[in-house]
């Protein structure tokens, strides 16, 4: 118990020693970070060192315990050889964050080294090999522990998006491990965590609301790494899922955001890995709460994921579904509150019909575009879109190509054209306040456009740069006074 005072203390004394050291060191090499008022809104320019400041104070502390002769000293060698063994990934990690905050490294650089920095700490033994007594293969061990160590490292430096955000969930984390470990009499782990919150309540001074210091990359990203392999090797010691569900559910609000930031960005057909102001703590503040006040909230829930899982570690686990259930409502429900639309229009697309009607109508006109690129006369292809067109909810069709024409169906609703130049065009009408075959429509108008315009370069031989543009105009009915509107688009051939 007197080592935990002493890490503690010496941890805390330190890191309100190093942090002004550090604010003074990233001053005189300008690794600042800058306020760009859209995703970075402090006003000047603050330091982002804060993490050196962290890791120093953390390995001094452990030196300094190690000199007092202390018998946690001896423990720390000889019991928790797989915590000593990740110091060579950490410091993969933490050089990885730093370069960052100096030369801003591609995204998709910086993930390749975390996946590296993770391999290498399953090398060195930090392994998921089991959950409630269900061993993993060699290859499934490895695929788990390397996505919970990345998804908890970066999930950590999504999150650092407010003063003393991503420091204070890191605590509570930290916290969290120390009362499992004291609860459980797991004195080891208890010599790991300690002198990560003493650091962190230091570096906090700072931190929090108005901060004079930042994280950097190389405090946010290392912090996740940390806090990962920690439990890791906590459900190893732990032999359940106990050890992955005490950081998991303290994970929980990164986590989820890094989860819904991958999601929402794959569903916009935006850059996986890019950056954007639509992070859970950027929902709250468009709600108007002031930005410590969003940080007070996250650390509230935080507090309850804490709870939960200490609960669950003295109960041994024995309300885990119960809990997992509560969880998830619990997501959900707050999600909804927060107003992402992107999973309100995928949850109708899935539950309404949406999803199925949009695959639907692709099937269908790829069936139609495969049938229409067939070895087939221009004649044979006008014959087959007169069969195919009333199928995609069109009326009317009527064309004119080269030396043919033809007019099928009814001239009713609005009408799509398309011109190929000199070569002649098509008409299509479609009724209006159709739903019919909605998703189909445009991609049948688009399809015949490619497919037509390629049939008629190929009887004329006519090459892909010498080819009349094609023009694809809507003409919509008039309403009351108002005349015909028409909108136009311009579409060069396919080659």
């Amino acid at each position: 118990m007197y080592s935990l005072i002493f890490l503690t203390v010496t941890s805390l004394l330190l890191a309100l020693a190093f942090t002004p050291l550090c604010k003074k060191l990233a001053w005189r090499f300008g690794i600042v970070d800058h306020p760009d008022q859209a995703r970075k809104l402090h006003g000047a320019p603050i330091p982002r060192l804060g993490g050196v400041a962290i890791f120093a104070s953390i390995l001094c502390a452990y030196g300094l315990l190690l000199v007092a002769r202390f018998s946690s000293g001896q423990i720390i060698l000889e019991d928790l050889p797989l915590v000593l063994h990740i110091l060579p990934a950490l410091l993969i990690v933490f050089l990885l964050g730093l370069v960052d905050d100096i030369l801003s490294l591609s995204p998709w650089v910086k993930l390749a080294v975390e996946i590296v920095a993770a391999v290498v700490a399953w090398f060195e033994g930090i392994h998921v090999s089991s959950v409630e007594g269900h061993s993993f293969s060699a290859v499934l061990s490895f695929a788990v522990t390397l996505v919970w160590i990345v998804a908890c490292t970066n999930a950590i430096n999504l999150i650092d998006g407010l003063d003393g955000l991503a420091a204070g969930i890191s605590l509570f984390a930290a916290l969290t491990m120390l009362v499992a470990a004291l609860i459980s009499h797991n004195y080891p782990m208890a010599l790991v965590a300690v002198p990560l919150v003493g650091a962190l309540l230091g570096f906090l001074r700072y931190n929090f609301n108005p901060a004079s210091i930042f994280l950097g990359d190389c405090g946010s990203l290392s912090l996740g790494f940390i806090l990962s392999c920690c439990g890791v090797v906590w459900s190893e010691k732990s032999a359940t899922i106990v050890g992955l569900t005490t950081p998991l559910l303290v994970f929980a609000v990164p986590l989820v955001d890094a989860g819904m930031s991958i999601f929402r960005r794959f569903l916009n057909n935006k850059r996986i890995l890019g950056a954007d102001s639509e992070h859970i703590h950027h929902k709250l503040l468009s709600t108007g709460l002031t930005p410590r006040r969003v940080v007070l909230l996250l650390y509230a829930i935080c507090a309850l994921g804490a709870g939960v899982s200490l609960v669950l570690t003295a109960n041994h686990d024995r309300y885990r579904g119960f809990v997992i259930i509560l969880v998830c409502a619990a997501c959900w429900i707050g999600l909804q509150r927060l107003g992402y639309r992107e999973f309100g229009v995928m949850g109708r697309a899935v539950l309404g019909g949406g999803l199925r009607t949009f695959l639907g109508a692709q099937l269908a006109v790829e069936a139609f575009e495969r049938e229409i690129r067939r070895d087939m006369t221009l004649e044979q292809s006008s014959e087959l879109l007169c069969r195919t067109y009333p199928q995609f909810g069109f009326s009317g069709i009527a064309f004119r190509l080269d030396d043919m024409q033809d007019q099928r169906g009814c001239e009713e609703g609005w009408q799509a054209h398309i011109n190929f130049g000199g070569r002649g065009y098509i008409d299509l009408w479609r009724p209006t306040g159709s739903l019919s075959q909605g998703p189909a429509a445009a991609l049948f108008i688009d399809c015949i456009a490619r497919a037509i315009d390629q049939k008629l370069q190929k009887d004329q031989s006519i090459s892909s740069h010498e080819s009349a543009q094609i023009h694809t105009s809507v003409n919509l009915p008039s309403v009351g006074s108002i005349g015909a509107s028409t909108a136009t688009y311009a579409n060069l051939p396919n080659d």
